[in-house]
């Protein structure tokens, strides 16, 4: 049952449906709340829409102020009386109708009911993980650790949501779950943000295990998982993606068998909690943070204006400090770092001491240098020679600045105070 069908027979008002159907062209979510209000207010004061968009002005006004006075009177929030308002006056203004007088609302910014919400700390939020089954541990992680809103997961109307193909770096390999790469991308399509733009932003390493464990289970149970099958599937299948409102259900009550009273929007308040944090510790960038909750700003305008494409260095950037903000997100360690790569992190270091540029190394397949090709670079890395002829040295930072000064170029930096430069064969010492 849609959201509206209490107050469905006023659509057979052709002028209410006209009203409905423009509002909705803007957001069907917004469309559904005002007729839920109009009728509500009608069916209180035993009057048809059509009846109170031609009461004269007087009786009109005194109708709306004796609404407000009667339901602060019964306690309701300050912002619920207003949306109802709201409501009203657009009726009245497609009616050709306009409300001149200011109506005053107390405590019309006030939210009450989240006066006392915050966000869960990281062992709260574990016992909210723990506290559900693998589908509502995959939703919350996902809303906790990457910041989708709920409407990305499944929308309003249940036909849409995201999707396998979304996750562009996940592959499906003989009924196992793949990621080519950890932290992994997620795509927000235009058809799921709320904005109406896409963008896209990473889930943690807890976050690709829990997905793993969950899409993995349905495969178990005989599901076909494509490419445009969804993340989050409805309890019922009658219908392939999950609804906004269920998705709600679902966290909630997650929520509540850890033992919290939280909305489930608070999780996504977490992440930019966390992220805000690690943008103080200088983790992560504030236009970084930004851009994976889905707001607009510099990089958002980048991406849209480059049809959706960014460098692969600003990717692998972004990829990079969402790793490091990892730990401002997970309630479980990171595994250790493997051997392969360890080894590409050795081996990108003494290529780039070497004299390579760093777009050089990014085209390398650095876990596929052999051993007597790092010995090479070693043994020019310390015989002071670089490839091209030029001499090196590793000085303090508080040194470089004159050797700078005089011609020599950076390298690479090797400690918190030591770094690496080169000297031209021009250069003059």
């Amino acid at each position: 049952m849609m959201p509206r069908a209490k107050y469905a027979h006023l659509m057979e008002n052709p002028d209410v449906k006209r009203w409905f159907d423009n509002t909705a062209r803007g957001s069907r979510i917004t469309a559904d709340v005002c007729l839920r209000r109009l009728g509500s207010f009608c069916k209180s004061h035993k009057i048809t829409p059509k009846e109170f968009a031609a009461l004269p002005d007087k009786e009109l006004y005194d109708m709306l102020m004796d609404y407000v006075s009667a339901q602060e009177k019964k306690g309701y929030a300050g912002n619920y009386i207003n949306s109802t308002l709201k409501a009203l006056k657009s009726w009245l203004a497609h009616n050709h109708r306009e409300v001149k007088i200011k109506i005053k609302i107390k405590g019309i910014d006030e939210t009450p009911t989240l006066k006392d919400e915050r966000v869960p700390t990281l062992p709260e939020l574990h016992r909210i993980f723990l506290a559900g089954d693998s589908k509502a541990r995959t939703a919350c992680i996902l809303v906790a650790h990457s910041g989708l809103r709920l409407q990305t997961l499944g929308n309003y109307l249940g036909k849409d949501g995201l999707r396998v193909k979304d996750l562009p770096e996940m592959n499906i390999e003989n009924d196992r779950i793949v990621f080519s790469k950890i932290p992994t991308m997620v795509i927000v399509r235009k058809e799921l943000s709320k904005a109406g733009h896409q963008y896209f932003t990473f889930l943690s390493e807890q976050g690709c295990d829990y997905l793993k464990g969950y899409l993995e289970e349905r495969i178990r149970e005989g599901e076909e998982l494509t490419a445009a099958s969804a993340i989050i599937t409805p309890k019922q299948r009658k219908k392939p993606f999950i609804r906004t409102i269920n998705i709600g259900d679902l966290m909630r009550q997650a929520i509540r068998q850890a033992g919290f009273p939280w909305r489930p929007y608070v999780l996504r308040c977490f992440f930019d909690t966390e992220e805000m944090l690690g943008e103080s510790k200088g983790v992560v960038l504030r236009d970084y943070r930004q851009f994976w909750m889905g707001h607009k700003g510099d990089i958002e305008n980048r991406y849209t204006t480059n049809k959706r494409r960014l460098p692969e260095t600003v990717i692998n950037d972004m990829r990079q400090a969402y790793e490091r903000s990892q730990e401002f997100l997970q309630t479980t360690k990171s595994k250790e770092t493997s051997k392969e790569k360890m080894t590409q992190t050795f081996n990108e270091r003494f290529l780039l001491i070497s004299g390579l540029k760093q777009d050089e190394v990014d085209k390398m397949d650095l876990s596929a240098v052999s051993d007597d090709e790092i010995r090479k670079i070693m043994r020019k890395f310390l015989g002071l020679e670089a490839p091209n002829g030029a001499k090196q040295k590793v000085v303090s930072v508080d040194e470089a600045n004159e050797y700078l000064s005089k011609g020599w170029e950076y390298v690479a930096k090797l400690s918190d105070n030591k770094v690496v430069i080169k000297m031209n064969s021009n250069t003059i010492n």
